[in-house]
């Protein structure tokens, strides 16, 4: 396509401006620019243009295409506007203490319990005699290494130190349960979430400016109430339920939850299954020192027959729970931006959560009542069938279907244990003779002990010229020390708990706990070391197997 005679005309005017201004070689590369603008004839028309040869236009062409060194600054060093840093030395330190208060600036900052926003520093840098526009701000910012970020969740509190090992026992367990085809779930509380025409978090896609109207505030009294989802996520088949309550979160409502899934889903989907394993939260409705979840569980496993064994993730580490990160986080990217307005909704939004990995979820709506401030007694405790694990027996503890020991709740009269069974050398781990031999050798060790004390006393008493008294007896011990070896080997032996030993022994979970205290520094100077019984089992089965063997011989 030829060059017109106006664009020609255009390039003239252009270049009688321009040229007084430039150098030979910024006329040429100007030309060459123009000329390869203008394409196939460009060349002629610029030379015609400007008045010059057609080879002084391709001579510019050709520099452009090898590409030579920029022509480097014009402008004298030292020239153009200076930089507000350099007009103002102070600046720089007057900004990093107001972002920067409890680190190197002043503590009492201004903006210290404010949002720290490029404006707000712009006007207060303003005030203090630093002329400054918010732009200038964000530059200087970056420049100095900042940039905006949120908060992130990243400190966890004080670290326990079987954090680690707790975490490995419970991965063991989880691949001990799987490999023999047995269910293992994860089992929570979601966040309670008020039932109404309320804001939800997230956004989602709708006609243009028509937003879904929802109330101005979330207050409890606009509400229909509150639901609090309780999920149980099944490992193994990706697949999760989730009863939706209208009242408390008690334990009675999570193993409710948990008896509801088993019943529906869990039953059929492990027809041949004696186990169960749950892995759990450390607090809450299922923690490991609620005595209501134990006692329910309970309830659960002579329900189904199923050995429940409960393993709890360390405090301050419920985020590993697989259902957190595995269910909840799906739930609420699903229902985002929707008015949770009805338990319908609430049901039908956690049912319709689906991933691409395969999740499936059933949610369903239970209006039951769980009454909260349920106190389970210390004979109660101590009828649990539960069995403590050698490792950290307060966050891994199974539950057996096997009848308890007596329900204290018809039986309040209840005998303890004969004493007889419970040293036999299949609860203690020692023979008959290896456990007086051991009690008497402990009573020697105590008495030696006490006999030191007294003679440190009173060369102290001496010392300070005090009289001295000989050392009352007193009073014979209700409980005597060959009990009290006895409850502190069953406690490290069988990981019984205090209220069991304070039922079994008749006495209070006090005088248990001193025994324990008082015996076990004992046993270490003597020595002695009581293993914990390799396979956990309940205290009724072992009385049970006890009785079996002495009937014959009776």
């Amino acid at each position: 396509m030829a060059v017109t005679v106006e664009t020609e005309l255009v390039l003239a005017g252009k270049f009688r401006v321009l040229f007084p201004h430039l150098d030979e070689r910024q006329r040429r590369l100007l030309m060459a620019a123009e000329a390869r603008a203008l394409g196939y004839g460009g060349i002629r028309a610029v030379a015609r243009a400007a008045g010059v040869a057609e080879n002084t236009v391709a001579r510019g062409v050709s520099d452009l295409d090898a590409g030579g060194q920029p022509l480097g600054r014009t402008r004298r060093p030292g020239g153009g506007r200076k930089r507000l840093v350099e007009l103002d030395p102070e600046l720089r330190a007057a900004l990093l203490a107001l972002v920067e208060p409890d680190e190197r600036g002043d503590p009492m900052s201004p903006l210290r319990w404010t949002t720290k926003s490029t404006r707000r520093l712009a006007e207060e840098l303003t005030r203090q005699g630093h002329r400054i526009g918010a732009d200038t701000v964000a530059d200087l910012l970056r420049a100095e290494g900042f940039s905006l970020q949120a908060p992130t969740k990243t400190i966890e509190g004080k670290r326990h130190p079987d954090r680690d090992a707790q975490f490995r026992y419970i991965n063991d367990q989880v691949k001990n349960y799987q490999d023999a085809g047995d269910p293992v779930i994860s089992v929570d509380t979601k966040k309670k979430e008020l039932v109404g025409q309320f804001s939800n978090p997230g956004r989602q896609w709708r006609p243009k400016g028509e937003p879904v109207a929802t109330r101005t505030h979330d207050f409890p009294s606009d509400s229909l109430g509150k639901v609090v989802p309780y999920g149980v996520y099944d490992l193994a088949a990706d697949a999760g339920w989730v009863n939706v309550g209208t009242d408390h979160d008690t334990a009675a409502f999570a193993v409710e939850s948990i008896r509801r899934w088993w019943n529906a889903i869990g039953r059929a989907d492990y027809p041949t299954a004696g186990r169960l394993l749950i892995t759990a939260d450390a607090g809450g409705s299922n923690g490991y020192r609620t005595r209501a979840w134990k006692t329910e569980l309970a309830a659960f496993a002579a329900q189904t027959g199923l050995r429940v064994t409960v393993c709890h993730f360390p405090p301050g580490t419920s985020k590993w729970n697989k259902v957190e990160h595995r269910l909840f986080s799906h739930i609420t990217m699903n229902w985002r931006g929707r008015p949770l307005e009805s338990h319908e909704v609430v049901v039908q939004s956690i049912a319709a959560t689906t991933t691409r990995t395969g999740l499936r979820v059933h949610a369903e709506l239970d209006t039951g009542q769980y009454p909260t401030g349920v106190e389970v007694s210390d004979a109660d405790m101590a009828a649990v069938p539960i069995a403590r694990h050698a490792f950290h027996g307060d966050w891994n503890y199974t539950l057996h279907p096997q009848p308890t020991i007596g329900d204290a709740a018809h039986q309040p009269d209840r005998p303890a244990p004969d004493p007889a069974l419970l040293s036999d050398p299949l609860l203690t781990g020692l023979s008959t003779q290896d456990l007086q031999q051991l009690t008497t050798d402990l009573d020697e060790l105590r008495q030696t002990h006490r006999d030191a004390r007294h003679e440190q006393a009173a060369r102290l008493a001496q010392q300070q010229g005090k009289r001295t008294h000989a050392p009352r007896s007193g009073r014979p011990p209700r409980f005597t020390l060959p009990d009290q070896v006895l409850a502190t080997i069953l406690h490290l032996r069988l990981q019984l708990p205090e209220p069991t030993l304070a039922a079994m022994f008749t006495t209070s979970r006090h005088t248990i706990r001193r025994a324990i205290n008082e015996i076990q520094p004992l046993l270490k100077l003597h020595g002695t070391t009581i293993a914990p019984m390799p396979e956990p089992t309940t205290l009724t089965h072992l009385l049970q197997t006890i009785t079996e063997q002495t009937e014959p011989a009776s």
